[in-house]
């Protein structure tokens, strides 16, 4: 179902966002990887090493328009339109709330959320002049409950839901697609966190949320996947 779709993925320099990538171009996908660092361009060149092609790679702020923009237009040129949209950029931060500073929480918001919606924003006109798209936005499972020390990344998720939300009822008129994955502990390089330390082993692995992703894209057309909650057995969830 993804052969010769093009797709753009964020934060796919590592983690769940490069998975993602790799799962998506196994299927057969046109890529447009966005990363803050000049990583991703290693990236780029690790999947091609791998035996994938039709990679374009750039180094992107997602809370940035005229960088997002950018990224949507060369993406339109090179393949002739885009099919799928991963908003997957994110930072994680954890603290008491009386020591988050301001600028922190600027930043969470700016990347979590403002990414979030610039990237959805640009590519709404012409999923709109497709009568065709689907977005898919990796949350987080803390954006259907709260923790403690989370005040800060559990506001910027549950700011997503609600604007995920808003967008597929404003979308499923012109074929658009909109749904949104909220994993729980996943062995990865969140909040700056090393991926594969032993204590993550029976955590979610990075594969696992990219084949719900490919999952989730794959759909038949007339499918429309609101939501996908995935957690390790060994994760407490609340159950509301």
């Amino acid at each position: 179902m993804l052969e010769g779709q093009t797709a753009i993925i964020t934060g796919a320099s590592r983690g769940i966002g490069k998975e993602i990538a790799r799962q998506f171009a196994a299927k057969g996908a046109n890529l447009s990887i966005l990363g803050s660092s000049d990583h991703i361009h290693t990236t780029k060149q690790e999947l091609e090493e791998e035996g994938y092609r039709n990679i374009l790679s750039f180094q992107a702020d997602v809370s940035n328009e005229d960088e997002v923009d950018h990224v949507v237009e060369a993406t339109k040129n090179a393949y002739g339109q885009v099919d799928i949209l991963i908003n997957n950029a994110g930072i994680g931060m954890f603290k008491p709330v009386e020591d988050v500073t301001v600028e922190e929480w600027r930043k969470a918001f700016e990347i979590n959320v403002q990414g979030v919606f610039l990237c959805t924003k640009a590519l709404i006109p012409t999923f709109k002049k497709q009568k065709a798209g689907t977005i898919i936005t990796i949350s987080s499972d803390v954006g259907r409950y709260t923790i403690p020390n989370g005040s800060l990344y559990t506001s910027t998720k549950y700011a997503v839901q609600g604007f995920m939300g808003s967008v597929a009822q404003e979308v499923r008129e012109y074929g658009i697609r909109v749904g949104t994955i909220n994993p729980g502990m996943v062995d990865s390089y969140f909040a700056e966190s090393k991926q594969g330390d032993p204590e993550k082993q029976d955590w979610l692995k990075v594969g696992d949320i990219a084949e719900a992703t490919v999952y989730m894209a794959s759909a038949p057309k007339h499918m429309q996947i609101d939501e996908m909650h995935l957690h390790p057995l060994i994760q407490q969830y609340p159950r509301t």
